[in-house]
């Protein structure tokens, strides 16, 4: 072997373990994000390969099978913060990630308090149901008839605070959040350039 190859072969493996690095650092980053680290590893490994990738080179880069890789990136889709693409020529699904930390970011933001939305939503309409069946029934003492009553101003403020989540999401989706809170943009790089 030559001192270049060598040479090549020693930045090679720096370049490799400098990525490794930033992939546990995203990694870490997701988990602060409530999401699990296996999700937030394989976003790391996608973003940093900057290509879509298979089930199959997925699970060769993790050592997870690839039954759990599949549940892993429906996962990702789940969240909005991976997508199927098609490329010609490649009969296996890929699947690429967001580039955009910023856009990483709003997606699971976003996502998130979707579920919690929707979940509450039900919970809203049963509860409130249940409520004016009571207050319908004439024979509810004072007392009742006033727990009731307080109930239901305590739903209505309960329905007015995920409104306001409604159109926090909405500011979110939107991209008017970075009118008001800008991406840093640099020269190099393009992470967060618009």
């Amino acid at each position: 072997m030559t001192s270049n190859e060598i040479n090549n072969t020693n930045n090679e493996e720096k370049i490799d373990d400098v990525k490794s690095q930033f992939i546990e650092k995203i990694t870490d980053n997701m988990h602060s994000f409530g999401v699990s680290t296996t999700v937030g590893r394989v976003l790391g490994i996608i973003y940093m390969e900057r290509k879509p990738m298979t089930l199959d080179e997925l699970s060769n880069e993790t050592g997870m099978s690839k039954t759990r890789m599949s549940q892993v990136v429906r996962e990702m889709i789940d969240l909005n913060i991976a997508s199927r693409v098609f490329r010609k020529g490649v009969r296996k699904d890929l699947y690429e990630v967001e580039q955009d930390y910023y856009q990483t970011f709003v997606s699971l933001f976003t996502s998130t308090w979707h579920k919690a939305i929707n979940k509450n939503k039900h919970f809203e309409q049963k509860l409130q149901s249940k409520l004016q069946d009571l207050q319908s029934e004439r024979n509810l003492s004072k007392p009742d008839e006033q727990a009731v009553n307080e109930i239901l101003i305590e739903i209505r403020d309960w329905m007015d605070y995920y409104d306001w989540i409604r159109r926090l999401i909405s500011f979110f989706e939107s991209g008017e959040v970075f009118k008001h809170v800008p991406k840093n943009t640099h020269e190099l790089g393009g992470n967060g350039n618009e």
